[in-house]
């Protein structure tokens, strides 16, 4: 497989020519790092979410747009298929970086992730990525600094002058299609994490409702969640059978805190993220298509919930 970060980066390139198209802009920070603003000062705009949905997935994935409806309301939809969900959605689109500093604080995704691979996704995949550029895009809602790239420079083994930052708001057009993209990183993660092995997942589609933009970062946040876990569905294509208590535990029915919107959650919570139950950040429905075998559907959405939300 060639290098992901080789593939993101003519995607990034890409951005960087249509840039005013695309309703972005980028600039060069002091030790030369790149950032490009994806929705903090600009716009943005479905066509960046696109773009920006393939870069996380370093191409791998194909994001489409297109419109449905939420409780009988007219809502726009992203859908995303990978036929390499293994490294498209777990070595690169999943969320995994917390890039911290002194004086930034975002959360990263993307093809960087796989310079780094210390995340346990990258030993059960085995892979590992070696290239001399790289990107991350970050939801964030400040600008990323030196110190930050900086960091995501020395972790992945690259010079500042070959590190890009494609920074959004998550209460962003972008931040809400990107979010919505994530049904099938989610689902397939799900799996994994409840020890289905990587390899032997061979395709994955998911679909969700594209959030209004909030007018804060906490409710955006909020929304963007509640889209996946009570209006996403997901279809995976895999090798093997498995217990039926893995596949059943997939969609985020399962979890013992469904039904409840993630603002309550949250706010219980204090917002402290890392106290979130994982089985709850999962698409409300999977369908699960096993090679020459059964076909198991498990879940069910909510729309009423999520059009609550979406103060429809």
């Amino acid at each position: 497989m060639e290098s992901l970060n080789r593939m993101a980066i003519e995607l990034v390139d890409e951005a960087l020519d249509y840039a005013e198209e695309l309703n972005v802009g980028g600039y060069d920070l002091e030790n030369e790092a790149t950032v490009l603003d994806f929705g903090l000062e600009f716009d943005g705009g479905v066509e960046a979410g696109l773009l920006l949905t393939e870069i996380q997935t370093a191409g791998l994935a194909t994001p489409s747009h297109e419109l449905g409806d939420v409780d009988g309301v007219p809502i726009p939809h992203v859908e995303l298929t990978t036929d390499q969900p293994a490294l498209s959605l777990l070595c690169s689109q999943k969320a995994g970086w917390e890039l911290t500093t002194e004086d930034f604080e975002g959360l990263g995704s993307g093809p960087a992730r796989a310079l780094v691979a210390e995340e346990e996704e990258f030993r059960r995949v085995g892979y590992t990525d070696a290239f001399d550029l790289t990107a991350l895009a970050v939801e964030t809602d400040v600008h990323p600094t030196e110190a930050a790239a900086e960091q995501v420079a020395d972790l992945a083994e690259v010079e500042t002058s070959s590190v890009f930052l494609l920074a959004y708001q998550t209460a962003s057009l972008v931040g809400s299609i990107t979010n919505a993209a994530r049904v099938a990183e989610l689902a397939t993660f799900r799996l994994v994490e409840l020890g289905y092995d990587p390899l032997d997942i061979v395709s994955a589609t998911g679909r969700a409702p594209v959030a209004p933009v909030a007018d804060d970062e906490q409710t955006a946040i909020a929304r963007t969640n509640d889209a996946i876990a009570y209006g996403g569905t997901a279809h995976v294509t895999v090798r093997e059978d498995a217990d039926t208590e893995v596949f059943e535990s997939v969609p985020s029915t399962a979890a013992e805190d469904h039904g409840r919107p993630f603002g309550e959650v949250f706010d219980d919570l204090e917002w402290d993220f890392s106290e979130v139950p994982s089985d709850l950040f999962a698409p409300a429905t999977i369908t699960i298509d096993v090679l020459g075998g059964p076909t198991y559907v498990y879940g069910e959405t909510d729309e009423e919930l999520v059009a609550e939300s979406f103060n429809l």
